[in-house]
């Protein structure tokens, strides 16, 4: 009797602990789908959008607010973006075990989810923020989810489409405080933007032969990637090189605008002039170390930069934090 009654003891314990891990992997599949590390960097940079903003003081509730409805608007436009690429990312090797090439979950379950968090967030925003902010966190969505994400397969051109989603976290912080649009919402937006283009052309270049498999039409592709080691113009380069020369003097408008000080203006010669370099060598040599080199520096220089500018912001007005 003793031993029937631990066996079956035994088996529960195990169906439930099954049961765990099941319950675990299917909210880590769903964690996947929002591309956390690229919302985690838009969290960043609408918490700084915000701050910048707050003319006196900052509501801390309010903020939550908003980077509680953007993450779900940011969350369904990855979860949309992954649906439409269904097979584009399965014939991808860095993309071919996320949630739905994978099967680990359906269609219909990622429909789901991208609706209800886009339209939840967008609610939220008007809701508790103020009905600029949701308008333009939808307008992102539509943007990216709906016509960037298809234009991947048919045009180069899609890179600049992309990046307009891409540097809306400031400018929804910004409004999202009771900034209007302005000339400092506007060169936060050129500065997100910039940044990104010899981001994203790196990470095309590392990836150009999975890309091209997929039929996704990135530049390198469509520039059949003629890296100067085949004797190629180095197109890529060349443009990571002119979207840095013309991030340069964008950057410095904040201090420029009153949105923060000198001290800011030295970090961000100093961070561009490190981005260059790091663009000047893979122009040079068009290489899987230099376009590494590149990702890298981009990595390091958006996150610096907006710190530096958001210090010296803080330092120039003093703000207080209400509660």
């Amino acid at each position: 009797m003793s031993t029937g009654f631990s066996t079956n003891r035994s088996t529960t314990a195990t169906l439930s602990k099954s049961r765990e891990v099941s319950f675990g992997a299917r909210v880590a599949d769903y964690i996947e789908l929002t591309k956390p590390r690229i919302a985690l960097l838009a969290i960043l940079t609408v918490t700084i959008g915000f701050v910048l903003a707050a003319t006196e003081s900052v509501s801390l509730p309010l903020l939550g607010h908003a980077l509680f409805g953007i993450a779900c608007v940011a969350g369904a436009s990855s979860a949309l973006n992954q649906l439409f690429e269904i097979n584009s990312d399965a014939n991808m090797y860095r993309t071919a075990n996320r949630p739905l090439p994978a099967g680990r979950l359906t269609s219909l379950e990622v429909v789901c989810f991208g609706v209800a968090t886009g339209v939840g967030g967008i609610w939220w925003l008007a809701a508790f923020v103020n009905m600029t902010t949701a308008f333009l966190a939808a307008g992102t969505l539509v943007l990216y989810a709906f016509i960037y994400t298809p234009l991947k397969r048919k045009t180069s051109l899609c890179t600049a489409i992309g990046a307009i989603p891409g540097a809306m976290p400031p400018v929804l912080g910004w409004t999202a405080a009771g900034g209007e649009i302005d000339s400092a919402a506007f060169t936060l937006f050129g500065i997100l933007f910039l940044w990104q283009f010899p981001h994203f052309l790196a990470i095309a270049w590392l990836y150009q032969e999975q890309y091209a498999n997929a039929g996704l039409q990135m530049l390198p592709i469509r520039q059949h990637c003629d890296d100067s080691e085949s004797g190629g113009l180095p197109i890529v380069g060349l443009l990571s090189v002119l979207y840095v020369l013309v991030l340069i003097p964008v950057s410095l408008l904040p201090s420029q605008i009153g949105l923060a000080g000198q001290a800011y203006f030295l970090a961000a010669v100093v961070l561009g002039l490190g981005y260059l370099i790091c663009a000047i060598r893979f122009l040079l040599n068009e290489t899987r170390e230099t376009a590494r080199g590149l990702l890298w520096s981009s990595l390091l220089y958006l996150p610096a930069l907006l710190v530096a500018m958001l210090w010296d912001h803080l330092q120039l007005l003093g703000y207080g934090w209400q509660t």
